[in-house]
């Protein structure tokens, strides 16, 4: 993997071990000359993250929307920042730039980036790995919902372990290596009568 998107909050969170990790993440992709993208802000995770990155003198790529490029919000100081029209435009640029992703803790915003990798991959629109770094137990209940998900008929279990999660950074790196895309259902390419 050359380049991972990074998916987490614009705030801190209640606990610094999240921002602890973010960091810890930051200088491991930088180490393994990975690539970051990620939404292009300075706040929060997301800043945390990418001034890890850039410290360690790796490469970071940020993707915003314009009307979040404010001196408060957008980060000036990446390898490059991209500026696109909408949400949408945002997530699909984060897309393409990468060959993985990663979710830290976030809120919505972040839960959406992740959903929508994940279900592009179930449709196999792409066969690219996606992680989750459990920092202090915060994807447990996640993981939960998945199970549950599979047991009351509306995700095949296939599908649920398209889902890499790991508390170790490295454990979830290698991972994500080793990653293999689960066969598409043959019903989703159907042409319609």
């Amino acid at each position: 993997m050359k380049s991972i998107a990074v998916f987490c909050g614009s705030s801190s969170g209640s606990n610094e071990i999240y921002r602890e990790k973010a960091i810890d993440l930051g200088k491991t992709l930088a180490n393994n000359d990975i690539r970051l993208v990620y939404g292009g802000a300075r706040v929060g995770l997301m800043g945390a993250i990418a001034d890890a990155v850039l410290e360690a003198g790796g490469d970071v790529i940020g993707v915003i929307p314009g009307f979040l490029q404010t001196s408060e919000v957008a980060h000036e100081n990446l390898s490059e920042l991209i500026r696109v029209e909408t949400m949408h435009e945002r997530k699909a640029r984060v897309y393409e730039l990468s060959d993985g992703a990663i979710a830290l803790p976030g809120g919505f915003g972040t839960m959406d980036e992740l959903f929508e990798m994940l279900t592009w991959g179930q449709l196999g629109i792409h066969e690219k790995p996606v992680g989750l770094l459990n920092i202090n137990g915060f994807f447990d209940d996640l993981s939960r919902v998945i199970i549950n998900m599979v047991n009351e008929g509306f995700l095949k279990e296939l599908n649920s372990e398209m889902v890499i999660i790991s508390e170790e950074i490295e454990e979830l790196l290698d991972r994500m290596k080793k990653y293999q895309a689960p066969a598409v259902s043959k019903w989703i390419f159907k042409k319609a009568e």
